[in-house]
């Protein structure tokens, strides 16, 4: 089969993949070719803690706690995973980032494009925390959204990972018997949705 196209050489070499194989190569003496995919997945699979402490370093993750080891145990269910450490996703996705970047492209189903901005995404994601806070939602406290796939139920989302909740949407478009099924089992301490 004759491919439809193929990345320049200069493409690749412009993509975090081959950043990373770089970073491995050079920080930790291994020899990836960013050519040779399949090379770097066994290894992967074959040595995971290994991996997922490179992709740690590599990425700077900011937590409370150094990691020993990436997989102290692999039994499922229960793996435990970067023990002795804690991290928030929401701090995660708002490093680094330029307020007056572009951080959402939405286009709505009727034509409306909307550009969120990082830093009305974190404006919002602040204000959607504060009123968790305030009707006691706490790290821990499952929260459950029938949200459509709009930028504010990705600042939900935020919002709640920021507060250190546990997050569960589903969408609308699943129509509300399966949601029902699918959200009944997660004992939510709070449940949201949109209103027609």
């Amino acid at each position: 089969m004759e491919a439809l196209w193929e990345p320049s050489a200069a493409a690749i070499a412009d993509t975090n993949l081959a950043r990373y194989v770089d970073w491995l190569n050079l920080e930790r003496g291994y020899a990836f070719s960013v050519a040779d995919y399949d090379q770097l997945r066994r290894w992967s699979v074959a040595d995971p803690d290994a991996f997922w402490r490179s992709i740690w370093d590599v990425f700077e993750v900011i937590a409370d706690g150094t990691p020993e080891h990436a997989l102290a145990d692999a039994s499922m269910p229960g793996a435990q995973w970067f023990p002795g450490t804690r991290l928030n996703h929401a701090e995660h996705i708002f490093r680094g980032k330029d307020d007056a970047t572009v951080a959402i492209i939405a286009d709505g189903e009727i034509g409306n494009r909307r550009e969120i901005t990082w830093g009305a995404l974190r404006d919002e994601t602040r204000k959607i925390a504060g009123a968790l806070r305030a009707l006691g939602v706490a790290e821990g406290d499952r929260v459950v959204a029938f949200l459509p796939n709009i930028p504010e139920t990705i600042s939900a989302f935020l919002a709640v990972a920021s507060v250190g909740a546990i997050w569960s949407s589903c969408s609308p478009d699943f129509g509300p018997r399966k949601s029902l099924r699918s959200e009944m089992s997660f004992a939510a301490s709070l449940a949201s949705g949109e209103t027609a």
